[in-house]
């Protein structure tokens, strides 16, 4: 049985970047960081190991690995983004404060169930905080929203672009 999310990580360029973008603007404590040698790691690289912790216990982490190539690029929130709840009345807040910290900033965005801010983190990830609306549990339930009868058009459509 998954009991829920213990960590997602990523690859950062640089920890501290990192860190003061994670804690500092956004408030998640740092409350692990372990250094990874490069005797004990099959890939040769010196790795540091970072988390970030959130309300629930759970955290967001990421990997600086020097001597190993990754293709940082601004991403593109269908592609990859990380979506962390808030408080409906601390959206506006956080869209002052992206602005505030020159932080890329964008939102209010109504997705009819959440309402969102966006935010881009130092190598490209894009950070959306999230609010809950009146309605989300009941559209986040699949005996009521058809979750599986909408999958189930969509395969039949893509199908029908491919023949």
């Amino acid at each position: 049985m998954i009991k829920g999310l213990h960590h997602s990580a990523y690859r950062c360029s640089d920890s501290e970047q990192t860190r003061q973008f994670y804690e500092d603007f956004l408030g998640l404590p740092l409350v692990n960081a372990l250094a990874i040698p490069h005797e004990n790691n099959p890939r040769r690289a010196n790795a540091l190991h970072s988390f970030f912790q959130m309300a629930d216990g759970s955290c967001l982490a990421f990997f600086e690995a020097l001597n190993m190539p990754f293709d940082f690029k601004p991403q593109h929130d269908f592609d990859l983004h990380i979506a962390l709840e808030v408080p409906a009345d601390d959206l506006q807040k956080w869209l002052e404060k992206g602005e505030q910290f020159g932080i890329e900033t964008r939102g209010i965005a109504n997705h009819d169930f959440v309402e969102s801010v966006y935010f881009r983190d130092p190598d490209g990830y894009v950070v959306e905080l999230t609010a809950r609306c009146a309605h989300h549990d009941d559209a986040m339930n699949p005996q009521k929203n058809h979750a599986r009868s909408h999958l189930d058009t969509w395969q039949s459509f893509k199908k029908t672009l491919s023949d």
